[in-house]
Formats: structure tokens, C-alpha cells, sequence
């Protein structure tokens, strides 16, 4: 849906470190289960990252350390220059399975005003300020011809706009969602991404994003973290683009695809890709593994229940 032309948001004054989040010797154990440990790494300000690993592995944790919501077992967490949780008035969050955790018989314009006032129970009086503020981002987002309708009257791609509203009404500096294009078809999804890179380009907001599928990401993305044998890395893209990293990441065998047009995919099965493809690996495999792990790649099968993805 097109979006309607006006002023940018004014992004809410705060720290600005130059990098967005930093992990310091981070771990974390949850019911007695380690999920993640020796997490040393920064997320540069203004950048578009991706959060991919198997089920299991600790994606979604990640974001809720980052909100501050659990405790590492150890190390430091930093966001916007604050500790974890101290910084959230500054950031934006969309949470899995958006539409099924609301009133759906809320209207477009209450469900975006819930991000200032913050409940759904009782009646709240709201000013015209804040009644603007819900009007601004939902026409950002390309929905003001929906303001007044209820979210049980939209598609899920629409659905998905509007829990993002909700999130920018508050002028975030950092956009966290997690798996966003899930149960979104192909041009949902990709409409979905024009916003995002929308959103990081005019509104310099950095954006982290949990997914289990990197394609539909791949033209926004500048970075990734991985969550790889129970330690999270982060890697700009070029780094995460490489065949064998991936392929010992998801434990299956994949390849990342350069097109003749420059276009670029990642697959699971390369014998279904035309003839002309040419990988696009910036490391051997024995300096992949020595940069990513410091030893050899070898893929490990091993069960992961989906408890604390």
C-alpha cells in the first residue's frame, strides 16, 4: 500500500553511542539449561541486523536480554549506552504472534494509541497530541485509510503495519521484531521489508530482526547475529553470506547464490538452482570455520526443542 508523503518523525532525543547494542561476555541459563554463552559482540548504530540460528538456540531470549525482561547468568548487556532494560522508552517492539496476543475487535487507531498509554483495560482519556502522534504513524506506515477499522478486519500483512505503528508512535531509536514476515505471503512480506528499509533510511532507526529465513532480508540486511554452537557472533554481511558458516549453522547443506544480475539467496538445495550460478563464499572452508569458531566445521546433529527460540 502506498504510503502517504509528509514530514519525517522526530526520533526521541537519547545516548548515542556509536555502536546500538554491545554484548560483553554475555550468558544466559534458563531452567537450568544453558542457552547461550560467551557472547562478545557489538551492533552498530543505524545498521539493519538479522537474529538467525535453528530452533531452539535462543533467538527470541535474545531480544527479551536485550529488553532488560531476563537476567544474563553472567557478563553485561548495553543498549543505546544503558544498561539492558533502562533504555526501553527509547526502543520499538513487535512481538511474535502480534495479532494473536491483542483484542482483536480494537480498532486501528486505539491499537496504535496502546503504545502511549500502554493498556487495554478501562477507558482512557487521550490528548490531541497523542491522538496526532497515533494519526502520524499510522499514516507512515500506509494505513490511514484503515484508522478507524478493527483488526479483526484486516490481513496479516496490514495486521503487521499496525503493531509497527504501534511500536514508531513512540519515536524509537531501535526497532526490535520478532519474526515478522512469518504466516505473511510473498507480497506481504515484501512490502514489509520496503517499510523496514524505509524506516532505516529516513528515520535512521536501527532495526534487529528475528527470522528463520535470510532471502527476504538479504536486501535490507548490513549484519547478523548467529547463534552457533551455544555462542552468539555477530558478523557484518559479507561475513554471514558463506556457504560453509551456513551450512554448519543449520546443520543441512547450504549455498549462497549469486544471480547474473547480482541478485543474491541463500538455498538448502543447490541441484534445483540453474546451471550458470556461481557461489559467492569469501572464505575457504578452513578459514570460515578458524574465523567463526577457531576449529574445524563439522556439523553436529543434535535435538533442539523449540522452548526458548
Amino acid at each position: 500500500m502506498p504510503v502517504t508523503e509528509h514530514p519525517p518523525m522526530t526520533p526521541a532525543a537519547s545516548p548515542a553511542p556509536e555502536d546500538c547494542i554491545i554484548f560483553q561476555d554475555a550468558g544466559i541459563v534458563r531452567g537450568k539449561k544453558l542457552i547461550w554463552s560467551q557472547g562478545s559482540f557489538s551492533i552498530p548504530r543505524g545498521s539493519v541486523t538479522a537474529i538467525v540460528g535453528t530452533n531452539g538456540t535462543g533467538k527470541t531470549t535474545m531480544i527479551s536480554v536485550e529488553l532488560g525482561l531476563l537476567p544474563l547468568t553472567r557478563g553485561s548487556v548495553k543498549v543505546l549506552g544503558l544498561p539492558a532494560g533502562a533504555a526501553n522508552r527509547y526502543i520499538g517492539y513487535v512481538p511474535q504472534n502480534y495479532d494473536s496476543a491483542g483484542d482483536m475487535n480494537i480498532t486501528v487507531r486505539d491499537s496504535v494509541l496502546l503504545g502511549l498509554t500502554g493498556t487495554v483495560f478501562g477507558w482512557h482519556r487521550t490528548t490531541k497530541a497523542e491522538k496526532d502522534k497515533a494519526f502520524e504513524a499510522i499514516d507512515y506506515v500506509g494505513l490511514s485509510t484503515y484508522t478507524g477499522q478493527r483488526l479483526s478486519q484486516l490481513s496479516g500483512g496490514q495486521r503487521q503495519r499496525v503493531a509497527i505503528a504501534q511500536a514508531l508512535v513512540g519515536d524509537p531509536q531501535l526497532l526490535l521484531l520478532d519474526e515478522p514476515l512469518a504466516n505473511l505471503d510473498i507480497s506481504s512480506q515484501s512490502s514489509l521489508i520496503e517499510l523496514l528499509a524505509k524506516l532505516n533510511r529516513e528515520q535512521h532507526i536501527t532495526i534487529q530482526v528475528v527470522s528463520h529465513d535470510l532471502n527476504m532480508l538479504l536486501p535490507i540486511l548490513t549484519g547478523a547475529v548467529y547463534l552457533l554452537d551455544g555462542h552468539p557472533h555477530y558478523s557484518p554481511l559479507d561475513g554471514i553470506l558463506n556457504s560453509d558458516l551456513l551450512t554448519h549453522l543449520y546443520g543441512t547443506k547450504v549455498e549462497v547464490i549469486a544471480t547474473p544480475q547480482g541478485d543474491m539467496f541463500v538455498t538448502h538445495n543447490s541441484s534445483l538452482e540453474p546451471p550458470s550460478r556461481t557461489r559467492h563464499d569469501l572464505h575457504t572452508s578452513s578459514d570460515a570455520a578458524r574465523f567463526h569458531t577457531g576449529k574445524p566445521c563439522s556439523v553436529e546433529k543434535t535435538e533442539k526443542d523449540g522452548t526458548h527460540d
